[in-house]
């Protein structure tokens, strides 16, 4: 029998952040609505905590659940976790109709809410606002009136059965087979997610703390550092590092003359360099090194006090309107100030003036390595590193720390219907925005769960560069990864013996950056070289490139093995012969392929090898998996580890029916947390 099933829970705010799940103590199981997918009979409202309403006995619920084939759910991740923490036991195949409406969106990005779903399909859906309303009122949903509820609950089984047979009829047509097997994996990775979800990471709090207090003392050290380097950079010019506008006045040394004429549209005409150049010097005024003096009106004491006709002063005093209540004016040298940066073209406009994302950060570093320049590289360095240690406060540290709950768990967030290429998406906090390698501090406050138990992570190695060798067949790639060839000491030598002197740590952050699009431009003369000579060396890689950008231009579409596919409507070649959107067009097979496809069916193994052990999955970061290991199955685990090792070449014959010609291997470290680890 299959069954659309949905639940209603109760919500709590804290800091700021909407928690939905189980594990907040005053967070409870409302509602569980139930319906038979075929239509026959009204769906049935079981009511577990309502204030209007008694709770209804489970008997029938479990036996409906235990017998269900199959059972139809929209964000079944949600529901899954909140019937299985309430004791219901079953493990039957479940179907996500927001994974299969995602699924069938390829890669491009479109509302998969049950709401926007139903407008794509002209379902009837009149739940969201009347809800809205009443949540706006500080209800919760248990306190929203019974029968108002239950006929909402009643109304969302219904629209999902709607949707499950119009996304069933989909799937049916030829254009849309492939995508079968994509969908039937998405839904059992579902399950082992929601698993992971509630087994949850043990946040060392202590150690937590230490690591904000590093970062805080980081911060300051870097924030004291700016500010000597803005002295000599701009006077007494008061900047806030903050604000993208000043930043940009800071780093290309001149200042918007009207914001309101300022942008895209001002440049939308602009063809060449020397026009865009014209276009620049008529919009902005330099900026120069300012000296601050008293101010003369008020005496630097920021306001001053009006006299009434009669001699007596006013009681209350009034802003300075020559210093606009600073204290102080600002007197302008002849010595420009800044960094004296030019921009290049218009793409680097902004709305402030000219760009400082990270990317056109990094360009700017690397043209002041490559000159020489030192204070303009260093101080772009601490821009860089200032904004990173704000994101590591607010995203990691304070994330976590809002999302542990009060049993010291956190439970990690990992969604399928979020990135365009199929890879996790994280949540509460997203660790996978993590920086890569292994000496993020942050990893040190997960510690094991169990006394005396360890954290293990298997890594993938050079998991993107291997799966683009198989999917280009690249002769050289096939040979270096057959051989354990050092493919980061070959970068360093290029770049070395170009003449910027490298070592192989620093070279890994260039050996793969071609697979995805990345160039030589705005990197250093010895840096662009390797760019160039990864191409002729890895010619298969380029001549698949190549015949990507024409699969794309002949039929908007890419398709890779496993069946998943990639569109890209607007893609077009340009009169020069370039092709639009080719950097995704490079990149989304590769990472698909490899952190959308492998990693989701190693995770399903790993599983299964786990079996009734205590240890179990935590977590999984990019191409790396992550296990509370208890201290009795240590071996248990390692041996896990071994066995896929040995079988992840039958594992994706057994998925996907690929013969993959391509070595691949699981590196694994194991120690007392997720930071501190040894090789095994």
């Amino acid at each position: 029998m299959k069954l659309i099933v949905d639940v209603e829970n109760t919500v709590i705010t804290r800091d700021g952040k909407l928690h939905l799940d189980p594990y907040e103590p005053t967070n409870t199981l409302t509602m569980v609505g139930v319906g038979d997918a075929h239509g026959s009979g009204e769906p049935i409202v079981f009511t577990f905590d309502h204030a209007e309403m008694h709770a209804d006995r489970t008997d029938k619920l479990k036996s409906l659940l235990e017998d269900a084939s199959l059972l139809i759910m929209h964000n079944a991740q949600h529901d899954l976790q909140w019937l299985w923490s309430c004791g219901f036991n079953f493990d039957c195949d479940i179907y996500d109709t927001m994974l299969a409406e995602y699924v069938l969106h390829r890669g491009v990005k479109k509302g998969t809410s049950l709401e926007k779903c139903a407008e794509r399909y002209e379902l009837p859906y009149g739940k969201s606002g009347t809800l809205k309303e009443y949540f706006k009122k500080g209800y919760t949903t248990r306190d929203i009136p019974h029968a108002e509820l239950s006929s909402y609950l009643k109304d969302d089984i219904r629209v999902t059965r709607c949707l499950y047979w119009a996304l069933f009829k989909r799937y049916q047509d030829q254009e849309n087979k492939s995508l079968h097997k994509v969908l039937d994996i998405k839904n059992k990775v579902c399950k082992t997610l929601t698993r992971m979800y509630m087994n949850g990471m043990k946040v060392d709090e202590m150690e937590l703390e230490k690591v904000r207090n590093e970062f805080e003392q980081e911060k300051t050290n870097i924030i004291f550092e700016l500010s000597d380097q803005m002295k000599v950079l701009m006077g007494d010019t008061p900047i806030n590092l903050n604000s993208p506008e000043q930043l940009s006045q800071v780093i290309y040394s001149r200042k918007v003359i009207d914001k309101k004429v300022w942008g895209e549209e001002l440049f939308h005409f602009i063809k060449d360099k020397k026009a865009f150049n014209q276009c620049v010097e008529q919009n902005t005024v330099p900026m120069y090194k300012t000296k601050a003096i008293q101010c003369d009106e008020c005496k630097g004491n920021k306001r001053i006090y009006k006299t009434r006709k009669d001699g007596t002063l006013f009681k209350k005093p009034n802003i300075c309107k020559k210093c606009l209540g600073e204290g102080f004016l600002l007197i302008p040298s002849q010595s420009i100030a800044g960094l004296r940066f030019k921009p290049t073209s218009k793409s680097w406009v902004s709305a402030n003036g000219f760009s400082t994302a990270k990317g056109d950060l990094d360009v700017l570093q690397n043209q002041a390595t490559a000159n020489n320049l030192i204070p303009q590289a260093k101080f772009i360095a601490n821009v860089k590193r200032l904004s990173a240690l704000d994101s590591y406060l607010s995203s990691f540290v304070q994330g976590i720390k809002t999302f542990t709950k009060e049993d010291g768990f956190l439970h990690v967030g990992l969604t399928q219907h979020v990135t365009s290429t199929g890879r996790f998406s994280g949540r509460n906090p997203n660790m996978q925005n993590m920086p890569r390698g292994g000496t993020f501090p942050v990893k040190r406050v997960f510690v094991s769960r169990f006394d005396g138990g360890q954290i293990l992570e298997a890594d993938f190695a050079q998991l993107e560069f291997r799966v683009a060798t198989f999917l280009s067949q690249d002769e050289v790639a096939m040979q270096e990864v057959r051989t354990g060839f050092d493919v980061h000491s070959y970068t360093a030598k290029i770049i070395s013996d170009a003449g910027q002197p490298t070592s192989r740590q620093v070279a890994k952050m260039h050996t793969f950056a071609p697979l995805y699009g990345a160039s030589g431009y705005g990197r250093t003369k010895a840096e662009a070289e390797y760019y160039t000579h990864f191409n002729e060396k890895y010619k298969g890689i380029a001549k698949w490139h190549k015949k990507l950008a024409d699969e794309v231009v002949a039929t908007k579409r890419v398709t890779i093995p496993s069946g998943r596919q990639y569109e890209f409507p607007l893609a077009e070649r340009r009169r020069n012969g370039s092709v639009s959107f080719f950097t995704m067009i490079k990149n989304y097979p590769v990472q698909g392929f490899a952190t959308g496809c492998f990693v989701p069916i190693v995770l399903l193994e790993f599983e299964k090898l786990l079996g009734n052990l205590q240890s179990c999955l935590v977590n999984t970061v990019h191409d790396s998996i992550v296990v509370d290991v208890h201290p009795n199955e240590v071996d248990e685990v390692i041996a896990a580890v071994a066995h896929l090792n040995q079988n992840l070449h039958d594992i994706i014959h057994q998925y996907y029916d690929i013969d993959f010609n391509v070595p691949l291997l699981l590196e694994s470290k194991i120690g007392k947390n997720w930071l501190d680890t040894r090789e095994i």
